[in-house]
């Protein structure tokens, strides 16, 4: 899909005339059409959002390689598949079976599946580096609910130092350096700096902790609640703060890699955050039951699933773009988490086709911005997606 913003600019070198057209849109979920209907429950993404996968409870798991447009089914057996993590380009996957089973790992993009050399026990959360050499995992077995790590794309795993709680959830870096885990029913959120080795508590509100997501520098984490709120942490975990998300059983966090563009999903609900998860927007969604969500890199393309059968995905909102003058140069302004975006003109409206800006861009106090000369001229600009 290619978005665009129904927004046109048009500047003359002589009047300097701004005209706007039609409104800011909000942002717009999309049903996957050819996705088979199972009780989903895990999905992830790759960076650049085209690569999926998806696991259902008491069914199978299934992959896309053009952003939900189509799905194949993977060669696993039915299992309760309730969480899966891949590599940034999509090849390396993890897959975890909840209900006395192991770990499922892949290394060409989900064609086939090889039962990793781990416990047999039930596990719930994974999270992968964007490499995909490492992951991180966490289940209940014979040692008690212990977090494990494996250094070699999921083929073997160790048992960390972590102590024996409740764990529901797992995130870690790009690099798989920095790590954290968050209790069921706790007052601490555990981080680690050193790939699992140790872990640290941070004192957080007790609550029953969901699920997690952090940055790829490990900075930023978002930490989310079941029958509570959403809170975020800009250093590595040491304190958190909580959010004006409202209250509800959140299910599952994800987060572009700079943190910024943060997204959480619940029964009937889905939230998302373009400021780091200071402020919270309502997305327009059908009231399915949302069981996890996975967005690409920049946090542009987002993927739900829904235990009630669905799948949908999401494209960035349209960003807002500005217009300034200084005699016959003209400014345009964007934010500059809009990546997805290119900005384009032409002369008249009439014009068969609109033609890519090739000025160069520069990062300004957050909003990317292309200087123009108007001199004896004049255009229509928009922003398209890409």
């Amino acid at each position: 899909m290619n978005p665009i913003k129904p927004l046109l600019l048009f500047a003359t070198a002589a009047g300097g005339l701004l005209t706007l057209t039609n409104p800011v849109v909000a942002q717009v979920w999309t049903p996957s059409t050819t996705a088979p209907s199972q009780t989903w429950w895990s999905v992830a993404s790759s960076a650049d959002g085209t690569r999926l996968a998806a696991g259902g409870l008491a069914g199978w798991i299934y992959t896309s390689t053009d952003s939900a447009a189509t799905w194949t089914s993977n060669n696993v057996p039915e299992r309760n598949w309730f969480s899966i993590a891949c590599s940034a380009d999509g090849g390396k996957l993890a897959a975890l079976v909840h209900g006395g089973d192991g770990i499922y790992v892949s290394t060409d993009s989900g064609a086939d599946w090889t039962l990793a050399n781990a416990p047999i026990q039930t596990w719930d959360s994974v999270a992968a580096s964007s490499d995909g050499t490492k992951f991180v995992a966490e289940g209940l077995g014979a040692a008690g609910d212990r977090i494990y790590t494996s250094t070699d794309s999921g083929a073997t795993w160790s048992q960390t130092s972590a102590p024996n709680k409740y764990w529901s959830s797992v995130a870690s870096s790009a690099d798989g350096t920095k790590l954290a885990a968050v209790v069921w029913q706790g007052t601490a959120i555990y981080t680690s700096t050193d790939s699992g080795a140790n872990w640290t508590p941070n004192t957080v509100a007790s609550a029953y902790w969901q699920d997690i997501a952090c940055s790829a520098d490990g900075t930023k984490l978002v930490a989310a609640v079941n029958g509570g709120g959403l809170y975020t942490s800009t250093n590595s975990g040491a304190t958190w703060t909580p959010t004006s998300a409202p209250n509800q059983d959140w299910l599952s966090i994800a987060c572009s890699t700079n943190g910024t563009r943060q997204v959480a999903v619940g029964p009937g609900v889905i939230y998302t955050s373009t400021d780091s998860g200071a402020t919270w927007l309502s997305n327009n969604v059908p009231a399915y039951y949302w069981a996890s969500v996975a967005s690409s890199e920049d946090g542009g393309r987002l993927v739900a699933v829904a235990a009630t059968g669905q799948i949908y995905t999401a494209q960035p909102a349209p960003p807002s773009l500005s217009l300034t003058r200084s005699g016959n140069n003209l400014t345009l302004s964007w934010p500059s988490a809009a990546t997805l975006f290119q900005l384009q003109q032409r002369s008249n409206l009439a014009a068969m086709d609109w033609l890519n800006v090739t000025n160069s861009v520069a990062v300004i106090n957050g909003q990317r911005q292309v200087t123009l000369s108007t001199e004896g001229s004049q255009a229509f600009y928009r922003l398209k997606g890409q």
